[in-house]
């Protein structure tokens, strides 16, 4: 099979176009013909700071056609549409993964959309919902709404019916997300963000903060009001996760950590994708796709979704 493999860490050009052997479907697997590949923040940290074996496979993402199973999967069907998720191996045009790591795609659901949701809806749910508690009264502050992860968190925000702070850089992104549900946008180019929120809660503070970006900490801290909660998750600036804790202490404030790689197997987890999956079938919920590109231009694809700011996720079809 083709798949993009890399060598050694480093930028998007380690990434190769090349003939691998075929993935062995173990007893509890599922080979997947794969369809669509959602580039995750993962993936690009992975490809940039680990080192693997030769010709390793990145990618945590994807959905296609089931073509075989393992002798001990009774849940799953070959010809069946599922959406997957598994810490390697999605860049490439087979892909075995745990049955239990599948979603069945819903009827209405384009492979695409169904690829780039698992990760980052249940990523946002967990966020906004399962750690965050937000409710109806509150307001939430999410950076780096324009990506993968914030523009789901916008609209399940939306859907508690809270006020939204959304922070993105650049004006051209507004009028998305204010479509999306976002109550007011920050261009974080042009405005300081702990200021911004502290004069739309006439200096309160965002009652929850989402961070996926890592390097804000301590500004999302700034925003956040007393007694309020930080959720953060990932580390897509890159930079240092350290932060001051005597202002969170002095001030009663919660911080949660998330890392989702280990929930996906939770029932509770896999039911709430589940339902986020009908969800996007429905319409009630919109998975936003900024670029696709074949999967022999991955090392293009992995440099426009690290360089490009897109608004939402890149995917790749093999």
């Amino acid at each position: 099979m083709k798949a993009a493999v890399y060598d050694n860490p480093g930028p998007p050009a380690v990434l190769k176009y090349a003939d691998v052997p075929d993935p062995a479907c173990g007893p509890d697997d599922v080979l997947i013909s794969v369809e669509a590949i959602s580039i995750e923040g993962g993936d690009l940290i992975n490809r940039r700071l680990t080192p693997q074996q030769p010709s390793w496979i990145v990618g945590y993402a994807a959905a296609g056609t089931i073509v075989a199973i393992g002798a001990n999967v009774r849940d799953r069907a070959v010809g069946e549409k599922v959406a997957a998720f598994d810490m390697q191996g999605s860049h490439a045009e087979l892909w075995a993964v745990p049955a239990v790591r599948t979603w069945l795609v819903p009827e209405g659901l384009e492979l695409p959309q169904a690829a780039s949701l698992t990760i980052s809806f249940a990523t946002a749910y967990h966020c906004v919902v399962t750690k965050g508690g937000l409710g109806a009264d509150e307001t939430v502050l999410i950076q780096a709404a324009a990506g993968g992860v914030g523009l789901a968190a916008v609209q399940l925000a939306r859907e508690r019916g809270a006020t939204i702070i959304a922070v993105a850089s650049g004006s051209q992104r507004q009028p998305r997300l204010i479509e999306l549900g976002a109550s007011h946008v920050i261009d974080r180019l042009k405005q300081d963000v702990v200021s911004e929120v502290l004069r739309l809660t006439d200096g309160k503070g965002a009652d929850l903060v989402v961070d996926p970006v890592g390097s804000t900490l301590q500004a999302s801290l700034a925003a956040l009001a007393a007694e309020g909660r930080l959720v953060f998750v990932g580390n897509a600036g890159g930079g240092d996760l350290a932060v001051d804790l005597w202002q969170p202490m002095q001030n009663n404030q919660t911080l949660h950590g998330v890392f989702m790689g280990p929930l996906f197997g939770q029932p509770a987890v896999k039911k709430t994708v589940d339902e986020l999956l009908d969800a996007a079938a429905a319409k009630r919920l919109e998975v936003v796709i900024d670029r696709v590109f074949p999967l022999r231009d991955a090392a293009k694809a992995h440099e426009y979704a690290e360089t490009a700011k897109p608004l939402g996720r890149v995917v790749m079809i093999p």
